[in-house]
């Protein structure tokens, strides 16, 4: 059997193959552009037209499905200092634009909805929102001052949150993308509550997983309940948070029968926060595909469709994984930064390895916010029409990064004063 009739062969139940989703969204194949954050909105905090021409480029990549990055369901919670902020006031007429971008290579388009929690930088908001007033520690004197000080949400100002991303979802709905994934991981709020360690809350909203899963469920179940039936509902969750008595693996697979019931459009596996970078590339056997062991146990115990992101960088080894039914779909993040149209190459075979050669730095946080930064810089150089092209210093490019995102948060401030609405 010559080489080439096995990549076809493989090809036509791998990673090249239609996926029919619960909802019955088909996708033309099994690669996932997975979320980045790309802090590329205007000065409305709403999709910009260096947004719209980074988008161009991935409708253009042959994804299957396309994750937008973190939009914001809170006007008072932001992740990063240029992101998209969804309100019930605004002109739909740039998210519509966005949207259509997404789908105008074939491609699905879900927008990924978040909120920061605790995990908000400190000349964002001095006192973010959390599960409990527990701030967020990574190692060092220079991150001692990263993030805010939080304090605990109430009851009732939960409530209310579990709404706003209620009302996110239906925003997307109306919007024209196809579906909507929850951020319930990577230490942002719903995995705040998750988490033991975040987490120390004595009421309905803590204590036993049933309770610290409350918030996450109830999101769900809102969402699932209004949006159409075709419109897909999908939820990223960490396989553990990598702590020492924090979200553990048996605690995400209890979580994954809870949500089992729900009927769940799509279910992605990652892991890691900002204290335990696991998301960065710190992963398990193969130095490739490092959440693809607790993929297998997930599988034993749900239907939903489950998508695999982190570390996949070889043709084969994503092939494998689909083929032996391991995930249904196949995550790539960083690639897309680099290469944002690889993907035909991957399906046909032409390409066997997409790699992305980002020096490492020895502090692990510092490695990720310097891998986070180049990262984005190559979306601003795309949003410009320009080639992505790796920074000289990755410390420099941190930095600019970093007075980039304090120019942009004095910006947010100021939109916040002058909305003057009562928000959380």
């Amino acid at each position: 059997m010559s080489e080439n009739y096995m990549i076809q062969a493989l090809s036509r139940e791998g990673i090249a193959s239609e996926l029919k989703l619960p909802n019955g969204q088909i996708l033309k194949n099994r690669i996932v552009k997975a979320s980045m954050e790309e802090g590329l909105s205007d000065k409305e905090f709403l999709p910009s037209q260096r947004l719209f021409k980074l988008y161009e480029r991935w409708a253009r990549s042959g994804a299957g499905l396309l994750l937008t990055g973190n939009v914001m369901v809170d006007l008072n919670g932001l992740t990063g200092p240029g992101n998209v902020i969804l309100r019930k006031d605004i002109d739909l007429s740039s998210v519509q634009k966005w949207a259509e971008i997404g789908q105008s290579g074939g491609s699905k388009i879900w927008m990924q909805i978040n909120h920061p929690g605790r995990q908000t930088f400190g000349f964002i908001s001095e006192t973010p929102v959390a599960p409990s007033p527990i701030k967020v520690h990574i190692p060092g004197r220079m991150f001692s001052k990263v993030f805010g000080e939080p304090r605990a949400l109430t009851g009732e100002e939960i409530k209310i949150l579990i709404q706003k991303f209620v009302d996110a979802a239906l925003i997307a709905e109306k919007a024209g993308f196809n579906g909507v994934e929850v951020h319930s991981a990577h230490g942002y709020l719903l995995n705040q509550f998750l988490s033991p360690i975040s987490n120390i809350r004595k009421d309905e909203w803590g204590g036993p997983l049933e309770n610290r899963a409350r918030f996450l469920l109830e999101v769900l179940k809102g969402i699932k309940a209004s949006v159409r039936s075709d419109f897909g509902v999908g939820v990223k969750l960490n396989s553990a948070d990598f702590q020492g008595g924090g979200f553990q693996e048996e605690d995400s697979i209890r979580v994954i029968k809870m949500l089992e019931p729900l009927g769940l459009d799509l279910l992605e596996i990652s892991g890691g926060n900002y204290e335990s970078p696991a998301m960065q590339g710190t992963g398990t056997n193969k130095r490739e595909a490092y959440f693809l062991d607790f993929a297998k146990k997930a599988k034993e115990i749900t239907k939903i469709p489950l998508l695999v992101t982190g570390g996949f960088r070889t043709r084969s080894i994503m092939e494998e994984a689909i083929v032996s039914k391991e995930a249904d779909l196949i995550g790539i993040a960083a690639p897309f930064a680099f290469h944002p149209t690889f993907v035909d190459g991957l399906l046909s075979g032409k390409i066997e390895k997409v790699s992305v050669e980002i020096p490492k730095l020895s502090n692990p946080a510092l490695n990720s916010l310097s891998k986070m930064s180049a990262i984005r810089l190559q979306f601003r150089r795309m949003g410009e029409g320009k080639e992505p092209k790796l920074p000289g210093s990755l410390i420099w490019n941190m930095i600019r990064d970093q007075i980039r995102g304090r120019r942009n948060a004095k910006r947010y401030k100021r939109l916040l004063r002058r909305l003057l609405k009562p928000e959380i």
